[in-house]
């Protein structure tokens, strides 16, 4: 039997900050147009398997997962 059989709804916590960022988040997006708190808020997602940081053209992006 897998895991996702056993667990049907899976929920990730985000706090408030990580939640508007989230929803602002479209598309790939460039790391350096984010201010230095903004840039935290997406290491914390990046962590939290939400967010996912890709190099393109020698340049950190990052693109929200999907859910």
């Amino acid at each position: 039997m897998k895991l996702n059989e056993l667990i049907k709804d899976f929920s990730i916590y985000l706090n408030n900050e990580e939640q508007s960022l989230l929803e602002d988040l479209n598309g790939l997006t460039s790391i350096d147009t984010f201010q230095e708190r903004e840039k935290v808020i997406i290491d914390n997602l990046i962590r939290k398997s939400v967010v996912s940081k890709i190099m393109y053209n020698n340049r950190v992006m990052v693109m929200k997962n999907d859910l």
